[in-house]
């Protein structure tokens, strides 16, 4: 039996690795919004080559995947994402500032979500696999950090090639 101190130290953790994976100080070096920092919409909107995705398409791929994961995590409704479609969205759809940074805060907003359940999660909740998800509330929790990193990745390779 996990006592009730283990579980709340486990989902500390798990709220540790979101926001070093997105944007709190982290030992491993930039974190996905630290790389945003400075990226401007032309940059964002570069593609290395016409079948990959830029930067700006992995950050609204990051702002759903948060948001499928709070959906999974509070019982939300499917089709509620801000955005028409889901997984992947074409950008830019309008190449300016003002539709950069709407897509930040579309990150930022998801970001904050998810942190707010994953706060409202209780001792119950890590071992269960919410409904429509093959996986634990510990390991989809787990896998959004992950998955911020590993895009992370990606655009400070792409970061590095618009300059």
């Amino acid at each position: 039996m996990t006592s009730a101190k283990h579980v709340r130290a486990t989902l500390a953790r798990l709220e540790n690795l979101l926001g070093e994976a997105y944007d709190q100080r982290a030992w491993h070096g930039p974190n996905l919004k630290g790389l945003l920092r400075g990226v401007t919409a032309r940059q964002a909107a570069f593609r290395i080559h016409p079948d990959r995705h830029n930067i700006w398409e992995l950050i609204v791929h990051c702002a759903y995947w948060k948001y499928t994961v709070t959906r999974l995590l509070t019982g939300a409704a499917r089709g509620s994402f801000l955005l028409e479609g889901s997984n992947w969205f074409e950008r830019p759809v309008e190449l300016s500032e003002k539709a950069w940074r709407a897509d930040r805060e579309l990150l930022e907003t998801q970001h904050r979500l998810l942190l707010q359940a994953v706060a409202a999660l209780t001792d119950r909740d890590l071992d269960q696999k919410p409904g429509g998800s093959k996986h634990t509330v510990a390991r989809l929790v787990a896998g959004a950090a992950a998955h911020d990193l590993y895009h992370a990745g990606q655009v400070a390779m792409l970061k590095r090639s618009t300059r």
